[in-house]
């Protein structure tokens, strides 16, 4: 069979040679694959064209129903549910994916993740695809959710060979993290002490085994070991719209086509199986500034004018101005689960998203109510979730501490006039600002204020955490995560104090000002908020974003990581087990166990499809527009019945 694009459906009732499969196959995340359909009623098996077909239902309806493409997607909740939950289907439905390491290759097939199949279909099926493809490849059964695995774990392995996602996940060997085109001059570092002793500009390509958070704006990154999409480096390449990828073996293929130092072409592409490197010449306009440098970021209009310290649950989203946006939104937080603020809570859930025409009715199933979704939803985030109680201190108590010392001062006009000239010594005056904030002792009308605040509404509490919250950070095109300090485990008022001096100088580490001054935001502009709240205990926590970092046109998942230890997730330092979930259909799947032994029990399961749930109406809620499409990067902690939001933040897609 001699297959040119989009010339034939597919092959029909015949086995799937490996000659075949390579010319139906599309291609995702590094995968080859072939989509299969099973007809019980005529016992034939149909591998599709992926240039052709997008879809088992349009395929099933035009090609062996006989209808029409329109009537197809206007039926399309009704067909689903035949091919997806009928216990007396006809079709059986599902993805054949070849995977290849070295010499090694391997089939797996994995329905779609709201497939209810029983047990007995799923070995019928998979019998019915093992018979039809290459015995000389080895097809595993891969369980496309949580239930799924727990379906088939009782069945023996020789019955029913499987594979879980996560331990393909762990042998992948690309994977696309943002995918993107760009050139660039490539810097392998094998080690961080390499990178620590080398001067990059941004025309650089960075790649190593792991990534240190400081990186400054480059051209791109490859990722040499497996990471998270959700950690800090791979945020700010999301935010600065930059290409970002795993390649498994990149220094050997670095190495081996001497490209360290070269410059090249590099293009990372979800449908791509590895990383494009392509030798180019070196430019000419070599010194011309990037197009980003073009691209200023603008700022609301600050006040640093007196404002009191407030409980968090006193200010609201619109308080940015005076507050930060971290605790503008931990505001707002507090608004919305007292249900005062409720109406948007729906909104992702009202809009179409082909070729779903309604998707309140898979609202209705996941929160279990029919008839006042609104209601339901409410009374989901009343009982589950909580934020921290906790303080805002505001702009104006920042800027006092800093005009109450001529010293600090003198060092911020010695830094502005080094930033107007672009000095070379930018970094020596920050450590030296940096140093002056640390040591210079907070007016006592400033430590009366605090303590005050502290007595009045955190009494009682053993332990703190004290959170950065600037106006220079969560913007369209200027993200700035973990570029500003926080802390963790603060007992004690002077360990409080110094922590708060400390959150003010991150303000100008010589890295967050070099970001900024790339971003044409002006260091008069900036200014410090600080929130202290409660440390809560928790079981695990994490970092979720209400979208799915490696395919953005799935709509219907959102991706979690989940560690004891939430800093372990965003900086990077441990990795993270990372999960997908739907807020359509439900259920989850394990993407990777990360340096866990073992994955969560069905208890942290189901708390993490409801941390989903409430994703999916917080991003409604917070959304800049009426599309409600814009994703949002939550920090979260969990118990088996409380879900704490610890701070939400736009996500950059």
């Amino acid at each position: 069979m001699a297959v040119q694009e989009a010339d034939v459906a597919g092959l029909v009732g015949e086995p799937l040679t490996m000659s075949a499969f390579n010319q139906l196959s599309g291609s995702l995340g590094g995968y080859s694959f072939v989509k299969v359909v099973v007809d019980r009623h005529n016992e034939t098996i149909h591998f599709l064209n992926n240039a052709r077909h997008e879809f088992h239902a349009l395929y099933i309806g035009t090609e062996i129903l006989g209808i029409g493409e329109d009537e197809v997607r206007a039926r399309i909740d009704e067909l689903n549910q035949s091919f997806y939950h009928a216990s007396d289907r006809r079709f059986f439905l599902g993805i054949l994916s070849l995977h290849q390491r070295e010499d090694k290759r391997m089939f797996s097939l994995e329905t779609v993740e709201v497939d209810t199949m029983s047990v007995d279909m799923i070995e019928f099926f998979y019998a019915e695809v093992s018979k039809n493809v290459d015995a000389a490849v080895p097809l595993f059964f891969k369980p496309a959710n949580h239930l799924q695995e727990q379906a088939v774990a009782e069945l023996p392995s020789e019955r029913l060979p499987r594979i879980l996602a996560h331990e393909l996940f762990s042998t992948a060997e690309f994977v696309a993290l943002n995918p993107g085109t760009t050139k660039g001059r490539l810097r392998a570092f094998r080690t961080e002490q390499e990178y620590r002793e080398s001067t990059l500009e941004w025309f650089d390509i960075v790649v190593m085994h792991r990534v240190p958070d400081d990186i400054p704006r480059l051209a791109g990154i490859i990722n040499a070991s497996h990471t998270t999409p959700l950690s800090h480096t791979n945020v700010l390449a999301t935010g600065w719209s930059i290409p970002n990828a795993i390649q498994i073996g990149a220094f050997d293929l670095i190495d081996r086509e001497s490209l360290d130092g070269r410059w090249v072409e590099y293009e990372v592409s979800a449908k791509g199986a590895e990383v494009g490197l392509r030798l180019i010449d070196e430019p000419d306009d070599i010194g011309r500034r990037p197009a980003w440098y073009a691209q200023r970021v603008t700022l609301e209009e600050p006040e640093d004018t007196y404002n009191p310290i407030v409980d968090l649950g006193r200010i609201r989203y619109n308080d940015s101005h005076r507050y930060g946006t971290k605790a503008a939104n931990l505001g707002e937080l507090h608004h919305v689960l007292a249900s005062e603020s409720p109406r948007r809570l729906l909104g992702f859930f009202s809009v179409p998203r082909p070729p779903r025409d309604n998707l309140l009715p898979y609202l209705a199933k996941l929160l279990g109510e029919e008839d006042d979704l609104l209601a339901a939803a409410q009374q989901l985030l009343a009982q589950r979730v909580r934020v921290p109680r906790g303080i805002a201190l505001p702009f104006s108590m920042h800027q006092g501490f800093l005009e109450s010392s001529p010293k600090i001062q003198q060092a911020i006009g010695k830094l502005k006039m080094a930033l107007e000239l672009n000095a070379r010594e930018i970094e020596p005056l920050c450590v030296e600002l940096q140093q002056l904030i640390r040591k210079t002792r907070v007016p006592d009308y400033l430590l009366s204020e605090l303590d005050t605040a502290l007595v009045e509404n955190l009494a009682g509490v053993r332990t703190f955490v004290v959170r950065s919250s600037s106006n220079a950070e969560d913007l369209a095109g200027f993200s700035a995560a973990g570029i500003y300090e926080s802390y963790n485990h603060v007992t004690s008022a002077e360990k409080i104090v110094e922590s708060v001096k400390d959150v003010w100088a991150s303000l100008v580490s010589a890295r967050s000002v070099r970001l900024r001054q790339q971003a044409g935001i002006s260091l008069d502009d900036c200014f410090m908020g600080v929130v202290i709240q409660e440390q809560v205990k928790a079981d695990f926590g994490g970092v979720m974003v209400t979208t799915n970092p490696m395919n953005r046109n799935d709509f219907r998942n959102v991706y979690i990581n989940v560690s004891p230890n939430v800093t372990d997730v965003v900086e990077g330092s441990r990795q993270p087990m990372q999960f997908l979930y739907s807020t359509v259909e439900g259920g989850g799947r394990t993407v990777s166990l990360g340096d866990a032994t073992k994955d969560l029990d069905v208890h942290g399961h189901a708390q993490l499809q409801r941390l989903a749930i409430v994703g999916r109406l917080l991003q409604s809620h917070f959304s800049p527009d009426y599309t409600f499409d814009s994703p949002v990067d939550i920090e979260w902690l969990a118990t088996d019945e409380v879900l704490y939001v610890l701070q939400l933040r736009p996500y950059a897609i």
